[in-house]
């Protein structure tokens, strides 16, 4: 009698711990597929033509030598990144997707791409014109800028709303490159936007995400955003879309070609 008791009990138990075992491995995959949609959704808000503010001036240096400013992309479209000529992950794919965005808006002349160098003290004008020839990057569609650093982190941060940060130097503590607060980690959001209150309550899932770039194990990353950005005729952020992402890129094409018909001089 005990044995059979002991049996059921055993097989009661085993039951129970199926039983939670399912409903444990629900509610994860319930957890998961939520914050898959909400995270979807988020990077969704950061495009669609949008108005994410004005771009400030700037005054860079193109790998021609020429000094490039915010006027000279007043009146065209252009998909802006940031990148650095010795990182080895993220910057060759985002310069590769940049090239096939070129190949396929060839036929639109008043579309621009701009490139711009979170790590000026390398990236000379020499070095931008060899990186750029490794991508086909036509001289007079793709520009390649670089410059004082503290402008070119103030844009990134301040202008663009992106994420930049130096390495931190063997043997000192801290992050002695730029800031990271909110502007610099995420789309800074006008107050009318929808989804303002919702950006606020998963302020991680939603806004440009930084990406760890490196170059080499001997020489400290640089973190920066990988996000490409869509600019209109009138210097205004319409969008954010993710340079890893095919159908972000494939919603990139349209809007750019959206603004082109809308925007037209």
């Amino acid at each position: 009698m005990r044995a059979t008791i002991s049996g059921r009990q055993m097989f009661g138990s085993g039951m129970l711990v199926l039983v939670l075992a399912g409903i444990l491995g629900t509610a994860m995959w319930i957890r998961q597929n939520l914050r898959f949609d909400l995270w979807n959704e988020g990077e969704r808000q950061l495009e669609g033509l949008q108005v994410f503010g004005t771009l400030p001036d700037f005054s860079l240096i193109e790998r021609n030598g020429r000094r490039v400013t915010l006027a000279d992309l007043r009146g065209k479209v252009w998909i802006g990144n940031f990148i650095y000529t010795h990182c080895t992950d993220t910057c060759p794919l985002q310069s590769a997707r940049m090239a096939r965005l070129q190949e396929d808006l060839r036929a639109e002349p008043d579309v621009r791409l701009v490139s711009i160098t979170v790590d000026p003290e390398r990236d000379t004008p020499k070095v931008l014109v060899e990186y750029a020839a490794r991508f086909g990057a036509d001289p007079g569609r793709w520009l390649f800028l670089t410059g004082e650093k503290q402008a070119i982190y103030a844009l990134s941060q301040q202008g663009f709303h992106l994420s930049v940060e130096e390495p931190v130097k063997p043997g000192r503590p801290g992050r002695p490159g730029g800031t990271r607060g909110r502007s610099a980690d995420r789309a800074d959001w006008r107050e009318d936007t929808p989804g303002r209150t919702l950006d606020r309550l998963l302020s991680g899932l939603f806004g440009p995400v930084p990406a760890f770039a490196h170059s080499d194990f001997l020489v400290p990353p640089f973190i920066h955003s990988s996000w490409f950005v869509l600019v209109d005729r009138q210097v205004q952020i319409r969008g954010y879309y993710r340079s890893d992402d095919e159908k972000a890129l494939g919603r990139l094409r349209r809007d750019v070609r959206v603004l082109l018909r809308e925007d037209r001089p």
